[in-house]
């Protein structure tokens, strides 16, 4: 992502606790190396959504696109 938006950072921002939690959860002294395909595919799932309801949260409904 190239110069990405207000918006769009603050989106990122809040993904963090979403993000946390999913990691608390595999466990926190598992290295990022050793999860396996399930739980990366889980945790780009817990990205991508908690980033897309957030953006969709704070961008106004007449943002023309």
């Amino acid at each position: 992502m190239i110069d990405p938006t207000h918006n769009e950072k603050a989106a990122m921002e809040m993904v963090l606790p979403r993000l946390g939690e999913y990691v608390a959860s595999v466990g926190m002294e598992k290295p990022l190396s050793l999860y396996n395909r399930e739980e990366i595919l889980q945790m780009v799932d817990v990205v991508l959504t908690a980033y897309f309801d957030n953006l969709r949260d704070i961008t106004p409904d007449d943002v023309p696109f």
